[in-house]
């Protein structure tokens, strides 16, 4: 089984919009796991406290690093073998090859930050690899955690109902997917394109190949400079 640890203040957010259609069915089914491990259990005096003041001054609060460190080491033992991430802003973009890598292994550990950050010397300390989104502000890494979760699950086997789903659509190849289209034929005057109509499926697979090439030309060119490389923009706000 595939097993998932989010470290969260909010453990009632998981599994979340996971647990519905084929995620929430591979829970169901039992193929992977989703055991939020509160942070809160490990605060500090009667207020549970979690945070402090940053060193050097500055505004908001910052986790402390004994407080995670306690969290993580009770979450997942040192002989876990699982990855140990953090939804950080500074961290590696997630793109499509991580998640395939992710997806392989036995699961992930995935610490969600809060208020400003956290105490550098946890990730140190703890071997935590820090994994970004996207370049937009969120209020933490919850959600962050989840789309990361659903990337994943998705790829399970016996998540998805064809084979083929998690290998032909965006990013796979390095490109961005080709359009889609289905009945009516004709949509307020918009046909579906000719080719995807004759029957030929060598052109067909051209077609798809060259309309792919195109929209990633257009949209995003980065992937062509860097062929395989698919996912977010490193984030540059809350975890």
């Amino acid at each position: 089984m595939w097993r998932a640890t989010p470290l969260t203040l909010f453990p009632a957010m998981f599994p979340g919009p996971l647990g519905l259609s084929l995620a929430g069915d591979g829970l169901a089914r039992g193929l992977w796991s989703c055991e939020p491990h509160d942070i809160r259990l490990h605060g500090l005096g009667r207020h549970r406290t979690v945070d402090d003041t940053p060193a050097g001054g500055g505004a908001g609060m910052v986790m402390r690093a004994d407080v995670l460190a306690a969290a993580l080491d009770a979450a997942a033992p040192a002989d876990d073998a699982r990855p140990r991430l953090l939804m950080s802003p500074r961290g590696r973009p997630l793109d499509q090859a991580r998640v395939r890598a992710l997806a392989a292994g036995p699961g992930v550990v995935v610490l969600c930050g809060r208020f400003e950050g956290v105490d550098e010397r946890v990730i140190a300390a703890r071997g935590l690899e820090e994994v970004s989104v996207g370049d937009f502000v969120l209020s933490g890494g919850e959600v962050a955690c989840l789309a990361l979760l659903d990337a994943c699950v998705r790829l399970l086997p016996g998540v998805m109902g064809a084979a083929l789903s998690g290998t032909e659509e965006s990013f796979e190849g390095g490109l961005l997917e080709y359009p889609h289209y289905t009945r009516p034929r004709d949509f307020e005057g918009r046909e579906i394109p000719p080719v995807l109509l004759g029957g030929d499926h060598g052109r067909i697979s051209a077609w798809r190949r060259a309309e792919a090439e195109r929209i990633t030309r257009e949209r995003r060119p980065d992937l062509l400079r860097d062929p395989g490389q698919g996912g977010s923009a490193p984030e540059r706000g809350r975890r």
